[in-house]
């Protein structure tokens, strides 16, 4: 079950423009190293960390699973 929830986030059709791929990974990768700064708030330091993280592999891998969700609808 986990594999599966994990193959079908991670893979698929790319569906992310070139712009979009290079803004995600931009802005992910800054939110990680942010959240990799000494913060008072661990919980948001950890949040931020999981979100940069995902959005660096979104760019990355060139496939959000929202936007696939989204255009089938």
């Amino acid at each position: 079950m986990t594999n599966d929830l994990i193959h079908d986030i991670f893979s698929g059709e790319p569906n992310l423009t070139t712009t979009e791929r290079a803004v995600s990974v931009a802005i992910g990768l800054g939110m990680a190293a942010a959240a990799a700064q000494p913060r008072p708030n661990k919980f948001l330091s950890l949040a931020a960390l999981v979100v940069g993280v995902g959005l660096a592999l979104r760019g990355a891998t060139g496939h959000c699973a929202m936007k696939a969700a989204a255009q089938r609808l």
